[in-house]
C-alpha cells in the first residue's frame, strides 16, 4: 500500500534530487564534522534530563479512580509495586470509528510495546485513555496494544489533567502511600515515545514534513497537523498492518450515558 502525502502533487520519491555523491574519504570527513554537532547535543539532552531529575513535584491523590478490566482501580495501583509510572494520555472520540480516532495518539502508543527495560528501573507504564475504558479497550484489543490500559472516568479528569489535555506524557513518583507528579510534556516533546521519527531523522530525506530545513527540491510530501500520520483513506497508519491481518476494528455502541464525539474534529 502506497500512503497518500499530506500534498498529493508532491512528486514521487523516487524523482527526488540526491546528494552529490563522493568518495569515501571525503564523506567520511563530512561526517566527522557533523558528529562534533551530534555529540554536542547528545551532551546538551543529557543536561536537559539532569534538570528534569531536579524538579519540584506535586501532590496528585493517590485514590483518584480509573477504569481497568476488572473494575474502578485507584491511581496508585497502576504503580504495580513499584516506586516510578509514566503515563500516557490517550484522546477519545466517543462513539466514533476506529478510522476516526486520534491519529497522533495512535501513533505515540503503537511504538511502546516492551516494558521491561523500564521495569528494571522501577518503572510502570501505563496508557490512560479519554472516555469510556468499554470502547477504548476495544480499540486496544483491535490494535493488539499490550502495556496497561485504563480509562479516566470524568470524576478524575480535573485532577490529573489538571487544566490541560488528553495527550500528554506524565510522570509520576509513589512515596509510601503519597503519589506525585513529577515531569509532563505533549506535542513535539512526546517524540520521546517514538523511535520513528528519530530514525527518519538519520535518512537522507528525513521526515519529508514541510516544516524541515532541506535542500532545494527535497521531497516533503507531508504536513504537521496530524495527515502525517494518516494513510491515504484517512485512516491512522498503524490500523493497517492490523486490517491486514484480519482483526476486527468494530469498537462497538456507545457506552451507557456517553454522548458521541462533538469535537471541531467531527461538528
Amino acid at each position: 500500500m502506497n500512503d497518500q502525502p499530506t500534498h498529493p502533487d508532491a512528486s514521487p520519491i523516487g524523482d527526488a534530487p540526491k546528494p552529490p555523491i563522493t568518495g569515501r574519504a571525503v564523506f567520511q570527513a563530512e561526517l566527522d564534522r557533523l558528529r562534533i554537532r551530534e555529540k554536542a547535543h547528545t551532551r546538551e539532552g543529557d543536561a536537559l534530563a539532569a534538570a528534569r531529575r531536579r524538579l519540584p513535584m506535586v501532590a496528585v491523590d493517590p485514590q483518584t479512580p480509573l477504569t481497568g478490566p476488572k473494575g474502578p482501580v485507584p491511581l496508585i495501583d497502576l504503580f504495580d509495586g513499584r516506586s516510578q509510572l509514566i503515563a500516557y494520555f490517550h484522546m477519545w472520540h466517543p462513539g466514533r470509528p476506529a478510522a476516526q480516532q486520534c491519529e497522533g495518539c495512535t501513533f505515540n502508543t503503537s511504538h511502546v510495546t516492551e516494558p521491561a527495560y523500564l521495569h528494571s528501573r522501577d518503572v510502570s507504564y501505563a496508557v490512560l485513555s479519554e472516555g469510556s475504558y468499554e470502547e477504548s479497550s476495544r480499540y486496544r484489543d483491535f490494535m493488539g496494544y499490550t502495556v496497561p490500559w485504563y480509562s479516566v472516568p470524568q470524576e478524575s479528569v480535573d485532577r490529573l489533567i489538571a487544566g490541560r489535555y488528553f495527550g500528554i506524557l506524565a510522570c509520576y513518583l509513589r512515596d509510601g502511600e503519597q503519589v506525585y507528579e513529577t515531569y509532563w510534556t505533549s506535542g513535539r516533546g512526546n517524540e520521546a515515545m517514538a523511535p520513528s521519527y528519530g530514525l527518519l531523522d538519520r535518512t537522507v530525506y528525513g521526515r519529508q514534513e514541510d516544516w524541515e530545513d532541506s535542500p532545494q527540491g527535497w521531497p516533503q510530501r507531508w504536513g504537521s497537523k496530524g495527515g502525517q500520520f494518516r494513510s491515504a483513506d484517512g485512516r491512522p497508519m498503524a490500523q493497517q498492518p492490523r486490517l491486514q491481518a484480519g482483526r476486527d476494528d468494530d469498537l462497538g455502541p456507545l457506552s451507557e450515558g456517553s454522548t458521541r464525539c462533538a469535537c471541531p474534529l467531527h461538528n
